[in-house]
């Protein structure tokens, strides 16, 4: 078989022959007939057909090599066999062999039983399927990479036939999702906690390609040079303007957001659209549709998020381009809004008026987006992975968003929304109640003084030491810094955000834990020298694993650490110890910059403090070798539980299935605490478990006096204090873990409200 030589020159002759077929005066149908034999012959694939959505089915409307008697016959519902898969899931199909395809649903009418290769495209208009072109051959092949993208540009040129032609009814198939009237209740992924309220506000408004086929190649070029001159100078002047100050992780993501918009590859790919026959629109949408499917390929959600950054600054262009400028940004917002969106660039987020601005929510989206860190330092709500979003939200539509919950209510009713305002009005009273503890001294009933420190991660959360009063950070995350960044972070930008950091606490301690990366913390810019893909990477290589082989990483944050905390108190801890070597060896690492800071007379910290997280259950057990050379213990609850019940927290189907009150992990913690003790070595809870009420008040019962948490529990968490009497509740805790109840949650919570504590 021919394979053709190049994507470009493919898809230009296809174009070219199509271009004749489109000015014809034939009917819709036979201009169809028409293209199938076109993309047929300049394949040379024996199997060319289309389908097209009528009345929620997928018809076949032409086919080059199938039965002639199937068409307008063969019917499939989206979702159904391989053609549905490519409707549902807005991707392509290349199969050597269709059969082996878990979705592939024979139709005997057809006569496709002598075709074994597959490969498929779907047929996108206003982002959604209204088709698919698909192409079979009797060998078993895969299709080459330029017949792929032959036929999605081929496909770019059918939806706007099909929408000439009127062959689809856009408007019915646009509101069949978005018939809704009533109220409804979406649930998500919480990626920043808050509660708002507000009109949904698309981001950007849709902007349909006209024309997709190119009367003059070179007066599209100059249009997406144009395009891209202008939205490197808005990139540009909108870095320069961020509000989050100088040397920010905020200026990190938008250099990041800035080698996007400069990338000369994606520059080129556009190119060659154009040069194939495309319109200036159609190239860049032509771009962007291979972009959504490689995002689709990604398990690696850093990567994925980067991709995302790249689809923002793709729909930027396309506006530019298109003529149609305005966004919701740009437009103004008139009214307290809650923003709807795909996905959201950091950049695009930077331009709203915070003011108006009070929640955004995502169909796409995670933890480690770019977004996410520009909206959590705005106070911003955020809600994402909530799939179908766009077509159950219209324009307009009443929405309260409850991101502590993970839900957002559409179109709410009015009982709903007095609920909710009710609950709104008690959070703010909460809020006020417990930044009137701000300085309170946490301490108990019968006196005696708990340490209630902050997480953080970023120079942005360090105003929170003050807001909420809090003794100290118990836990920086400096991989925060490594994770926002396109390359790895030099000496000089981590010395300098140590520095910052250390300066904005001021006399209250921060613990700064080194690089906690690997796992789902991948970094594009570290891989394996072997490239193997863990298979459950919580315990592969990740932490302090990577940090002693990768010394030099180690070495230039000690360096930096050191240097930063000159004159000062250093506190580092390492994270996943697995054995007391691993311990040894890091700290062996600082020990050795230090001396050379010494040796060249340089400014050092006064005192070092060294200490580890027991986040690894055999750490546990040897403890008496390891706490006589500690400083100060921290227990990391998050990733020690999972690996106590051996189950991933990331899995939705485990995340309740086991109880951190469960007295199996409090007997183990109450073992660490002891030894601990018994060796004069403080010992610190670090993480989640320690900002719910209940759990805090179960620690304390084991002996635990020092909490690391976020931010937001801090008051709570005071306010509990105070109202506790360590002597009974230690007493009831040596009593339940001796006794084991047949469930310790309700017990604790029975022996709270008999003396009126609140541990909700």
């Amino acid at each position: 078989m021919t394979v053709p030589l190049s994507a470009v020159a493919s898809a230009r002759q296809i174009l070219t022959r199509l271009h004749d077929v489109m000015a014809s005066r034939a009917n819709a149908q036979a201009k169809l007939n028409n293209v199938v034999d076109v993309i047929g012959e300049s394949l040379d694939s024996e199997v060319c057909s289309i389908y097209l959505l009528r009345e929620g089915m997928l018809e076949l409307f032409a086919t080059r090599g199938l039965a002639q008697e199937a068409v307008h016959v063969t019917r499939m519902a989206i979702g159904e066999g391989l053609v549905g898969t490519i409707a549902q899931h807005i991707e392509m199909l290349n199969l050597a062999e269709a059969t082996a395809h878990p979705d592939f649903s024979y139709r005997p009418e057809t006569g496709e039983d002598k075709f074994h290769s597959f490969a498929g495209v779907p047929i996108v208009r206003r982002e959604r399927a209204v088709g698919v072109l698909c192409v079979q051959h009797a060998d078993p092949r895969r299709y080459e990479e330029v017949e792929i993208e032959a036929l999605q540009t081929v496909a770019m040129v059918l939806s706007e036939l099909i929408a000439n032609a009127e062959l689809v009814d856009e408007v019915e198939a646009m509101s069949l999702s978005a018939a809704q009237t009533g109220s409804e209740q979406l649930s998500g992924l919480t990626l920043v906690k808050g509660l708002a309220s507000g009109v949904a506000v698309y981001h950007q408004p849709r902007i349909t390609i006209e024309h997709v086929m190119a009367e003059d190649t070179e007066a599209e070029r100059q249009r997406v040079y144009l395009a891209f001159d202008k939205m490197r100078e808005q990139i540009d002047r909108m870095a320069s303007q961020a509000e989050f100050g100088v040397g920010g992780e905020h200026e990190e993501v938008l250099a990041t957001y800035r080698m996007f918009a400069y990338d000369e590859g994606w520059a080129r790919r556009i190119n060659e659209a154009i040069d194939s026959g495309l319109t200036a629109e159609a190239a860049i949408e032509r771009v962007q549709q291979r972009t959504r499917m490689r995002m689709r390929q990604i398990d690696d959600p850093l990567l994925a998020d980067r991709m995302h950054d790249l689809e923002d600054l793709a729909n930027r262009l396309l506006r530019m381009v298109s003529g149609q400028l305005g966004t919701a940004a740009t437009m103004g917002l008139r009214q307290d809004a809650i923003l709807v969106a795909r996905n959201l660039g950091p950049a695009e987020l930077l331009e709203y008026d915070k003011r108006r601005l009070k929640g955004v929510i995502l169909e796409e989206g995670s933890l480690t987006a770019h977004v996410v860190i520009v909206a959590r330092a705005m106070g911003i709500p955020v809600l994402g992975r909530i799939r179908g979003l766009r077509g159950r939200v219209r324009e307009g539509d009443p929405l309260l968003l409850d991101a502590d919950q993970g839900l957002v209510f559409i179109r709410p009713a009015q009982g709903m929304v007095e609920a909710f305002e009710g609950r709104f009005a008690k959070s703010r009273e909460r809020q006020a109640a417990y930044a009137g503890l701000r300085d309170v001294v946490p301490t108990t009933a019968d006196g005696t003084r708990i340490t209630v420190n902050i997480n953080a991660g970023l120079r942005d959360d360090m105003p929170n030491l003050a807001l909420t009063g809090a003794d100290g950070v118990g836990l920086f995350r400096t991989e925060f810094q490594f994770l926002v960044s396109a390359t790895l972070p030099n000496r000089e930008r981590q010395t300098r955000l140590y520095r910052d950091v250390l300066d904005a606490a001021g006399d209250k301690p921060v613990v700064f834990r080194t690089v906690d990366i690997g796992g789902d913390k991948v970094l594009p810019y570290l891989r394996h020298d072997d490239g193997v893909n863990e298979e459950n990477p919580a315990m592969g290589w990740r932490a302090l694993r990577v940090a002693l082989e990768r010394d030099g990483l180690l070495k230039v944050q000690a360096r930096a650490l050191l240097e930063a905390a000159a004159g000062r108190t250093l506190q580092v801890m390492f994270p996943m110890v697995s054995e007391p070597w691993e311990f040894d060896a890091a700290k062996a690492v600082f020990e050795g910059q230090l001396a050379f800071l010494q040796a060249r007379k340089k400014a050092r910290p006064e005192v070092v403090r060294y200490g580890a997280m027991l986040e690894v259950p055999a750490l546990a057990e040897m403890l008496d070798v390891l706490l006589p050379r500690l400083s100060f213990l921290s227990i990391g609850t998050n990733d020690l539980t999972q690996f106590l019940f051996a189950a991933d927290r990331a899995n939705p189907k485990l995340a309740e299935r086991y109880d951190w009150l469960g007295v199996g992990i409090m007997r183990f913690l109450k073992r660490i605490v002891d030894a601990g003790t018994a060796h004069g070595v403080e010992v610190a809870v670090c993480g989640e478990m320690g900002g719910r009420r209940a759990e805090a008040l179960a620690l304390m019962g084991i002996g635990i006096r020092r909490l690391s948490i976020t931010p937001a529990a801090v008051g709570p968490i005071k306010e509990l204090v105070r109202q506790v009497h360590l002597p009974d509740i230690e007493g009831a805790m040596a009593g339940w873990l001796a006794n084991p109840p047949a469930n310790l949650r309700a017990a604790l919570a029975q022996w709270a409200a008999d003396r009126e504590i609140a541990i909700d």
